[in-house]
């Protein structure tokens, strides 16, 4: 015979829900499949134990992302959840002290029954149980009847097991709220704005960092990155949107975000290989990527002999680090390349000459990749009387279908470079494809206009899916979970 809230039953025949004063619970939402409690009558309130609490977002829609730390003996074994702020309340601690907390809802799984409970976020570093479920929760329990709980005994409900967690990060994705920085010098751009939109469409927050206004701290144990006076939260993601006339200090911020541990959907180094015109085509070239003939040569002296292996002209000459067209000129007889090229030295600028592909009629393929797939691609022509097929030049776009061709060539090509988003122009020649180009920063509008795809909303997607596990792997800190 027990004694519980003043109601006396036998156990033996009694069919109710009973808790001990231990159990083992899940937090489907949060993303937590195994967790610790303490069953506690005498409180009021859960709690939850959490660190690097930090709030984002507007605040008539505020989100919370917050970490955990499941396995009370093992503390290096990190996780990060986010979810909704619905309160933000004092709460006296079991040892008198009032703090002001945080409020979220989440699902708890006890058992065979799930329902929603209010958590409180506060630090319970130290305590052998990392979460503690009070009597608010069990009132909120989704049978008529109250849960009874008998805290002279342990676990009458199914005990669960931090192994769970050794392959936790190769799981089912978990849909959480994500905050992702967006880096770029043109917040009022068409790309900027879709991302933006997407982001928030999907429930994430998205916030606009301007490059150049980032500055670093760097060093092995807390690495950070300051912005207006400040260090940066942690970004679940980084979208790069860098120029190219900031390619290396860009690149160097997106380094360090790196290092803190967001997911870059473009890193560094794949960025200033496709930046490089140079070395990306030795790197295509070297994985059998097919290309137009390309030649290159650093002192005056090898200019004729440089021209000469294209053949006849007409040829390209281009900047190694030209866009949108522009440093990219067609000779059309030998003279006038000689004309270029010298023209090019004189300002010191490195560039390339390049085979000139008559059948592509001044027509190329654009294909936007994103992870290992074509999710859009379009015709691009050249305006009347140039040669450069470029939308920004005044060349006209349409919808096209691709061959498998050249759908696999567009993808090898992004993944050899290892971009996670990229642009990729090729032309058609009488001997297939032929790679011009892998764009580490496409521009969205040609191609959303003329395919009618919501590329921006497919980078969000392949964001969610590439931050799906919620273990944080910062470069600096490697930890494998415990029994």
């Amino acid at each position: 015979m027990y004694n519980i809230n003043n109601r006396k039953i036998e156990l033996m025949s009694v069919n109710e829900f009973l808790l001990g004063w231990e159990e083992w619970c899940k937090l489907p939402q949060l993303g937590i499949p195994a967790l610790k409690i303490k069953v506690d009558t005498g409180a009021k309130t859960s709690a939850l134990h959490a660190f690097s609490i930090e709030t984002f977002g507007s605040l008539s829609k505020q989100k919370i992302r917050f970490g955990i730390q499941p396995i009370p003996e093992n503390p290096e074994f990190e996780l990060y959840c986010s979810a909704d702020v619905i309160d933000r309340r004092e709460v006296i601690s079991s040892n008198g002290l009032t703090e002001l907390r945080y409020v979220i809802e989440t699902e708890i799984e006890l058992g065979n029954y799930r329902w929603p409970i209010q958590i409180t976020l506060t630090d319970r570093k130290g305590m052998s149980f990392h979460m503690l479920l009070g009597r608010q929760a069990l009132i909120a329990f989704p049978e008529k009847i109250e849960p009874l709980v008998i805290p002279s005994i342990s676990f009458k409900q199914p005990i669960l097991s931090y192994s769970v967690y050794k392959k936790f990060s190769h799981q089912k994705p978990i849909k959480r709220s994500l905050r992702i920085a967006v880096l770029t010098r043109e917040p009022d751009s068409y790309s900027i704005s879709r991302l933006i939109k997407a982001g928030e469409a999907r429930e994430h927050v998205v916030e606009l960092v301007d490059t150049r206004r980032c500055y670093m701290l760097i060093n092995s144990k807390n690495p950070e990155i300051h912005y207006d006076g400040k260090p940066l939260p942690y970004y679940d993601a980084v979208i790069p949107r860098i120029g190219a006339s900031l390619t290396a200090y860009g690149t160097a911020v997106v380094r360090q975000f790196e290092l803190i541990g967001s997911y870059c959907i473009n890193r560094s180094e794949p960025i200033l290989a496709s930046r490089d015109k140079l070395y990306s085509h030795q790197v295509l070239a070297r994985e059998g990527i097919d290309m137009p003939t390309t030649a290159f040569a650093s002192s005056p002296k090898d200019t004729k002999s440089l021209i000469d292996l294209m053949g006849a002209p007409p040829i390209v000459v281009k900047l190694l680090e030209s866009s949108q067209g522009k440093g990219v000129v067609l000779a059309e007889s030998k003279k006038a390349a000689e004309s270029v090229v010298s023209a090019f030295r004189a300002l010191k600028a490195d560039f390339l000459v390049q085979q000139f592909v008559k059948e592509a009629n001044g027509e190329d393929i654009r294909c936007v990749v994103i992870g290992n797939k074509v999710v859009a691609s379009m015709k691009r022509t050249a305006a009347e009387g140039d040669f450069r097929s470029n939308l920004h030049r005044g060349g006209k776009a349409e919808i096209i279908k691709i061959t498998k061709l050249e759908r696999e060539t567009a993808i090898k090509a992004s993944k050899i470079l290892g971009l996670g988003l990229s642009g990729v122009d090729m032309l058609r020649s009488q001997d297939g494809p032929k790679v011009l180009e892998v764009n580490s920063s496409p521009g969205f509008e040609g191609i959303e206009k003329y395919s009618k795809i919501n590329v921006a909303s497919m980078v969000i997607e392949e964001i969610e899916r590439r931050t799906a596990s919620i273990i944080r792997s910062r470069k600096f800190k490697r930890i494998e979970p415990i029994e």
